[in-house]
């Protein structure tokens, strides 16, 4: 179970938003860190097959992540998720379904889990206009997680969420990560500090730093200014 980008570039006219980043992912939760503009939204675009490298690859198990296969097993959560308002929450995670192929019996039995999993219970039936910023990003990991991925890539996903919001969602991740390769990305670094076992840090369309988490120092907001300030290249 291996993600790889190698030397994966992508230019927008005379601006590089990413710059020959090669690193490869396995299973456990993997932070991107970096602030905004550094590139991390562009990555992750190009990780889940949604946009073409201007050169350089992305593969998974050597499979090119831009075939129909790759997205069968691919969770995404993009920055800005969004669904529909008029739809409950437990008819919303059915649409969806539905729009990934699953047959109905499969995606009855999996909403009811994910609606549990992600802590909606109480709110199934409520019209997800009525929802929270947190439980709309919660319903976001649910339909990330309606074909069971081997990848799930969510960008930004904590944006906008209160203290107590951010701790249900980190618990929530720690768990999935467990069996599967999860990329997270963040500006914010004690999203982090519990759940990732590994981190990759940007600045400017590039690559400065990437490893365990347990390599870093024990203040990891320190660790990533340092990096960020000394222009620090990993391996």
């Amino acid at each position: 179970m291996e993600l790889k980008a190698d030397r994966v570039t992508k230019q927008y006219k005379n601006k590089i938003a990413v710059d020959r980043m090669s690193f490869t992912l396995t299973k456990g939760v993997t932070g991107l860190l970096g602030a905004n503009g550094a590139g991390k939204t562009t990555l992750m675009r190009l990780l889940s097959g949604i946009l073409l490298p201007t050169s350089g690859g992305v593969s998974y198990d050597g499979m090119d992540v831009g075939a129909e296969e790759y997205r069968d097993i691919l969770g995404y959560l993009p920055q800005d998720f969004g669904c529909y308002p008029e739809f409950s929450g437990r008819d919303f995670l059915l649409y969806m379904s539905a729009a990934k192929g699953i047959q109905k019996r499969d995606a009855l039995r999996k909403t009811e889990e994910l609606i549990e999993l992600v802590g909606l219970g109480d709110a199934a039936r409520k019209k997800v206009r009525a929802y929270s910023g947190g439980m709309k990003q919660r319903l976001g990991i649910a339909q990330a997680l309606l074909n069971d991925p081997q990848v799930l890539i969510m960008d930004e996903p904590t944006a906008g969420l209160d203290p107590q919001e951010r701790i249900r969602f980190r618990n929530l991740i720690a768990g999935i990560g467990k069996n599967r390769i999860v990329l997270l990305s963040t500006h914010i670094v004690s999203d982090l500090e519990l759940i990732a076992d590994r981190l990759m840090i940007m600045k400017e369309g590039r690559l400065m730093w990437q490893g365990d988490r347990a390599a870093c120092e024990s203040d990891l907001e320190a660790f990533y200014i340092s990096v960020i300030n000394e222009e620090k290249h990993g391996v």
